[in-house]
């Protein structure tokens, strides 16, 4: 019996050794990413100075939700590093009510921030996970009006945004991922309107996180 038993637990221990000792998938052809996220607004006097509506600091809303999405190719690898090119689209808004008590003449507030631009990444790792670093160019609209009220040229301009940050994705199943990423957009200040002066240049920050599919 000891023989027999010796060769059943061979036979199920060689194809495990074996597996483990295959080596790892490469990166994928392409990626699907879907996120989450949460956008920081920018806070700031200039911000407030350039919108005719807007009185205090305590009025911009700071932090919200939105969503990101994103696709990317891997074309070309050299050495430990997979080259990725790709493109996104990340929408988020946030508000502001004043609360009761609060000082007078302050509006609540609606904050949106729509891009949408391409990447290139460098990507660190395998098929089964992988770190990257990424930059691109693109183009976004920066909103910001009291809750209700229609948007104005200053918020439908379009501004040419830099994008640039780094993420990761683990997939824990052959086609899906749990990925993050962080993300900031360095946006060109705007156009002076009204007789008001524009948007100031500023980086707004992005968090996300969700799932990847390959």
């Amino acid at each position: 019996m000891r023989p027999a038993a010796f060769a059943c637990a061979l036979t199920l221990f060689l194809p495990v050794s074996a597996f483990a000792q295959d080596p790892p998938p490469k990166i994928p052809l392409f990626v699907i990413d879907l996120h989450g996220t949460v956008p920081r607004f920018p806070e700031g006097q200039a911000l407030v100075d350039s919108r005719a509506s807007l009185t205090s600091i305590a009025e911009l809303p700071g932090a919200g939700l939105g969503v990101q999405g994103s696709v990317h190719i891997y074309p070309l690898r050299w050495r430990v590093i997979t080259f990725g090119i790709g493109g996104e689209v990340a929408a988020g808004s946030a508000s502001q009510t004043p609360p009761e008590g609060s000082t007078a003449g302050l509006v609540a507030t609606t904050e949106r921030f729509r891009t949408i631009g391409t990447q290139l990444s460098f990507n660190f790792g395998n098929g089964n996970g992988w770190s990257y670093i990424s930059g691109g160019i693109g183009a976004s609209n920066w909103s910001l009006v009291p809750t209700g009220t229609p948007e104005t040229p200053q918020d439908t301009e379009r501004l040419k945004t830099i994008n640039y940050g780094g993420g990761a994705r683990w997939f824990a199943k052959p086609h899906l991922a749990f990925s993050f990423d962080v993300r900031f957009y360095a946006i060109n200040p705007g156009s002076s309107y009204f007789g008001l002066p524009g948007s100031p240049r500023t980086t707004l920050l992005i968090i996300g996180a969700g799932v990847s599919v390959k």
